[in-house]
């Protein structure tokens, strides 16, 4: 019950600084994305101290090498922070923005207003960042968060929030516009949730388990995606050294992240000239490769892929290798086995790639460029609260928009209706 009693109170406090919060001008809330940024300058020594603090207890809770990556924080990972910050801070304020005004034969003048969603409420796993991300971007589209990270990065994301905290103070912003959950206790998970009365959105960032969970549970709404089941396609009108370096960047830049390539696809006709290139490349990275019959005939060292492979999120040094006959085949396998997250196809072919574009269901298509781009950072949106595979509301990396609604607004001068 003191879970659920905390919980409320974290809710009430949201939704009256929500209301302070959607009220404020841009200039102010600039200027505590900017005093946070300072705060984190001024504390990054003791940001890293804390973070060792979890890393330290990850290892010896038996973390994967995944998930103990996605929870350091480096010295360049801070500096991201902050330039997300200023970032964020430099972008247009969607919120009261009017868009597609129109008169109408009564005489009214009819729009559309970008509003605040409200109070969003976000849940995620091992990655500190996102508390300052999540924070930023709820803060300049006018929203009160609530963040509960996992309890993995405790020491990280009470460190990051004590910067918050103060940022807020000196733009004489609610500090309870951005409350991050004290307690580990998974109960609160589960008050969050379903805390309708308080809470307008839900954000899950995590594994698959939790994001499910979070999706079946919920009395509120979700914006998620569950997986990152990504492909590279190089087709035979590809440039052999954008295919290389792509699909090598794509896989081995960072494993444990939802846009790092998980099944590589490669045209009949380009196959035995692309592989054994990128198979020396893996194999320098420890890149374990599982692949189709005609994939392990050109790649000494690589095994039969099975069924699975082809859905699998491996988060981790292995990859699944398909040659394909035709684009077709490499569209249908794609739209079958993704999560509809981020595909690339690599060619010089720009009629090919355009029908890649059109055909390929999924949130980010890109052409001869690496999933690794699917980014809210790489995007330009200074920041992201998470990546949305779902086709309402808000779609691939969400920003500041995806964080606003609209309202329609009407301007009259006296009109009656007939």
């Amino acid at each position: 019950m003191e879970v659920i009693e905390y919980m409320n109170k974290l809710g009430m406090q949201a939704r009256k600084a929500g209301q302070e919060i959607s009220k404020a001008d841009s200039g102010k809330k600039n200027l505590a994305l900017l005093k946070i940024a300072e705060a984190i300058v001024n504390n990054k020594n003791l940001l890293v101290i804390e973070n060792k603090k979890d890393l330290e207890a990850g290892k010896k809770n038996g973390l994967d090498s995944a998930l103990l990556d996605r929870l350091e924080l480096t010295p360049s990972r801070i500096d991201a922070m902050v330039e997300g910050l200023n970032q964020v801070a430099a972008l247009a304020d969607p919120v009261g923005g009017i868009t597609d005004l129109s008169y109408r034969p009564s005489g009214i003048q009819v729009g559309q207003m970008r509003v605040p969603l409200g109070v969003i409420g976000i849940i995620y796993e091992s990655r500190p960042n996102v508390t300052v991300d999540a924070a930023a971007l709820c803060l300049k589209s006018g929203n009160a968060c609530i963040l509960r990270g996992g309890s993995e990065a405790i020491h990280s994301n009470q460190a990051i929030a004590a910067c918050i905290s103060e940022g807020l103070k000196s733009a004489g912003l609610p500090v309870d516009a951005v409350q991050v959950v004290e307690t580990t206790d998974r109960a609160a998970v589960g008050a969050l949730i379903t805390m309708d009365k308080y809470v307008d959105v839900i954000v899950p960032r995590g594994g698959k388990g939790l994001i499910e969970r979070i999706s079946q549970d919920a009395t509120i709404a979700v914006i998620k995606h569950l997986d990152g089941i990504c492909h590279v396609y190089i087709d035979n009108k590809a440039d052999i050294e954008k295919a290389v370096n792509i699909a090598f960047n794509s896989k081995t830049h960072r494993y444990g992240v939802c846009n790092a390539m998980e099944t590589l696809l490669v045209a009949e006709g380009i196959a035995a000239k692309v592989l054994p290139l990128l198979a020396e490349k893996y194999q320098q990275e420890s890149v374990e490769l599982r692949g189709c019959l005609k994939t392990c005939s050109l790649i000494p060292n690589c095994t039969r892929a099975t069924d699975e492979d082809w859905d699998a999120e491996y988060l981790a040094p292995v990859l699944s290798i398909k040659i394909v006959a035709t684009i077709d085949e490499a569209i249908e396998h794609i739209n079958q086995h993704s999560s509809a997250h981020t595909e690339s196809i690599i060619t010089e072919d720009y009629t090919l790639a355009r029908r890649f574009l059109r055909e390929v269901d999924s949130s980010s298509v890109m052409i001869n460029a690496s999933t690794r781009f699917a980014d809210g950072f790489e995007y330009g949106l200074g920041a992201e609260i998470g990546i949305s595979t779902d086709k309402l509301h808000a779609r691939g990396p969400v920003g500041l928009n995806g964080l606003t609604s609209l309202k329609y607004v009407v301007f009259g001068d006296g009109q009656i209706r007939a």
